[in-house]
């Protein structure tokens, strides 16, 4: 069996990764289970999967936790709680919400572990430090967006050289269509409501802006090496091709599925082999028809501010990734208009000075001052 740390255990992710073991009690052996602050929920995974740790991040909530535990079960308890348990079997999967998953990678990779890579600002924010402890024996990433994994199946049809485009596709969110004047008029409610995907608060309303797809864009070239010159976005609502890779011949090969993240959680969690269960199947008979179509970079400049961010390099990315935590945080709490987001980040990319990371500690203190920045920018905008 493969022993399993899920991490981020409560959240969307972590929840269908526990779908996926469950489906295949046979071949995986969880023995860590991480998470934030949801003490009932982790006790109640702990409860049917036996781990042998479970890390929280909040440490007043510890004896609470405990107190729901099985009998041999430890806990692990504080800030660094879940970087701690994340040697503690052979694939992590990090799905940790958030610029707070960066420990998690860090202490993965560095102890030469696979990791099954759910959390995309680990290689925003911290891609140069990430690029570093990737060369440590054993380590690999796996990725878990649903866009990187299929990238990721779409390259084993042919060598790297071949390599002429990598196409991430984008479902468009649930304002595809709409220009900026009847954006306007967003509220909180419409930008999480997504048309194909179940997804967490913070990541659903970046795909209403595309800026997901824009910090996809930059993990897409950190995880394959490949030139921003060389990576394409396209709307395709059917959310059925999850990516593409175009090669040197002309030839492009396509992941097509349905929208059902316990597909790449599993192709994460077998690599090299594939899972047993038919997540996502597709019915050929009733598929209907696959739709493609530019972004509208006008109603939605999130996606090329963040691509601006990826080219420019250096602590640029990560700089843009804790600003947009903070202007989404604003937004779901009434603080800013949905319109007010691509603003709101326009303006802190402008006031990046340009720093560079080589540390862990670095892209703590980038992450520190972008965040300040942005609260200051989303406070003069409430004002």
């Amino acid at each position: 069996m493969t022993t399993v740390a899920i991490l981020g255990s409560t959240g969307s992710i972590g929840t269908q990764a526990v779908e996926v073991v469950r489906a295949d009690p046979q071949r995986y052996d969880v023995v860590a289970l991480g998470a934030s602050t949801s003490v009932e929920r982790l006790a109640a995974q702990a409860r049917e999967l036996r781990p042998r740790v479970v890390a929280l991040s909040d440490d007043t909530r510890a004896a609470e936790l405990e107190a729901q535990l099985p009998t041999g079960t430890e806990v692990v308890a504080g800030a660094e709680a879940l970087a701690l348990v994340a040697d503690s079997a052979e694939v992590v999967l990090n799905a940790v919400v958030g610029f707070a998953g960066l420990g998690v990678t860090l202490a993965a990779l560095s102890a030469g572990r696979r990791l099954a890579l759910a959390n995309k600002e680990s290689l925003i924010a911290g891609g140069p430090v990430v690029r570093r402890v990737r060369a440590t024996p054993g380590a690999e990433i796996i990725p878990v967006d649903s866009e990187h994994c299929a990238l990721h199946q779409c390259l084993r049809a042919g060598r790297r050289s071949e390599v002429a485009k990598l196409v991430l596709t984008a479902s468009g969110g649930p304002f595809r269509g709409r220009g900026a004047a009847e954006l306007a008029a967003v509220t909180v409610e419409d930008a999480l409501d997504h048309p194909t995907w179940q997804m967490g608060p913070k990541i659903t309303v970046d795909s209403s802006t595309l800026m997901n797809k824009g910090l996809e864009v930059i993990e897409a070239h950190e995880l394959f090496g490949v030139d921003y010159d060389c990576i394409d976005v396209v709307v395709h609502p059917q959310s059925i091709v999850h990516s593409m890779v175009e090669f040197s011949d002309g030839a492009t090969v396509a992941q097509l599925s349905l929208p059902d993240m316990r597909l790449p959680i599993a192709y994460a969690l077998a690599w090299p082999d594939r899972g047993a269960r038919p997540f996502g199947a597709i019915d050929w008979t009733r598929l209907g028809r696959l739709d493609f179509e530019p972004p509208d970079h006008d109603a939605f400049p999130c996606l090329g501010l963040a691509v601006e961010a990826g080219r420019a390099g250096g602590s640029a990315p990560a700089w843009l990734s804790a600003a947009n935590e903070v202007a989404v945080g604003a937004f779901l709490d009434g603080a800013i208009p949905w319109t007010g987001l691509g603003e709101v980040l326009k303006e802190a990319l402008s006031e990046h000075d340009g720093s560079e990371i080589d540390s862990a500690d670095a892209v703590v203190d980038v992450d520190r001052r972008s965040r300040r920045t942005t609260e200051a920018i989303v406070k003069r905008r409430a004002a």
